[in-house]
């Protein structure tokens, strides 16, 4: 007997359009936050951070274990509890998830990039150490946390706010979208504006000018890190509201790959691109799963960005890589 392995169902693609569509964007605002880290640093270093994956992670743990201290038990929603309370608990799981998120890509930069700066290692060597140090951190939450996602923590009821013609938006899906806008923008606004942010553009641009003109390398460079991981370990802690059973020890690793693609996608080195390109591809990975089965929906992911480059190399919105922007 034959069997289909791959779909086209046109009708539930039409039918589910509009609930595709806002899945997808919430999806891809996901991406986009961790996409922004990708982006920052190839902006500045011309690396690929393949450990930013552990960097969001940690978020999530950090979140979650925030959460617990201050009381939420897994599987129950919070009863008796004003909405100020509640806004409160989920303010202080963010704010700890981004500074335990830039913590642990300071940590990276210290100890796995900063060395093989000071020996002048090849970009491969780079690469390599970056892969070695994400499954490093894996290994460690494995130890600690075991190969289980933790139980789930409801912090936030998803109710509906809206309907967009026939899909539901809940207030969740609405804070990933605002989030992931207000903080492309206001990481764009700091590079553009301020004296630190004039330091990343000049060594993106320039190192070796830009160090004769008295810009500190290194200290630019654990900005970079920083600020990338502190908006992932956003991302981290709203993605945990949105999807509460998503708390594992390698829960970073598909999420931050598609991440990747999206910076690509868009335009790695570009902020804007890294935006553009997380919706596209969580469009694009939804309406996908609908239209050809939900197995192919990373195919998909990765089809259209071959796709994109066959046609523009530098993606949507990239420059020449040689002159990639922050």
């Amino acid at each position: 007997m034959a069997v289909d392995w791959i779909g086209f169902d046109t009708s539930a693609f039409v039918d589910l359009f509009w609930p595709n569509t806002v899945q997808g964007l919430a999806f891809g605002s996901v991406y986009a936050l961790i996409a922004i880290g990708y982006t920052l640093v190839y902006g500045v270093l011309r690396l690929i951070n393949f450990a930013h994956s552990e960097v969001f992670i940690t978020g999530s743990f950090a979140a979650y274990a925030t959460l617990r201290l201050t009381g939420f038990e897994p599987g129950v929603v919070p009863g008796g509890v004003s909405g100020f309370e509640i806004a409160l608990y989920a303010i202080l799981a963010v704010a700890v998830a981004a500074l335990a998120s830039g913590g642990t890509a300071l940590v990276v930069e210290r100890v796995a990039y900063r060395p093989l700066r000071g020996r002048n290692a090849p970009p491969l060597v780079f690469l390599i150490t970056a892969i070695g140090a994400s499954l490093v951190i894996q290994q460690l939450y494995f130890n600690f946390v075991g190969q289980n996602a933790q139980p789930a923590l409801f912090v936030v009821q998803q109710n509906v706010q809206f309907n967009l013609f026939s899909a539901p938006v809940t207030n969740v899906q609405i804070l990933l979208f605002v989030a992931a806008i207000v903080l492309m923008f206001a990481v764009d606004l700091f590079i553009r504006t301020t004296r630190l942010g004039r330091g990343i553009r000049a060594v993106a641009q320039d190192p070796t000018t830009a160090t004769l003109m008295g810009v500190n390398r290194e200290r630019v460079f654990m900005l970079t890190f920083v600020i990338g991981g502190i908006v992932a370990g956003i991302g981290a802690a709203l993605y945990m509201m949105y999807r509460p059973a998503t708390v594992l020890y390698n829960g970073g690793f598909l999420l931050g790959i598609k991440a990747f693609v999206a910076a690509v996608l868009g335009g790695i080195g570009n902020l804007r691109g890294a935006l553009l390109g997380g919706m596209i591809l969580g469009l694009a990975e939804n309406y996908g799963q609908t239209l050809f089965g939900g197995q192919w929906k990373d195919v998909v992911a990765f089809v259209l960005l071959i796709v994109i480059l066959m046609f523009r190399p530098t993606g949507i919105l990239g420059e020449s890589m040689g002159r990639a922007r922050v």
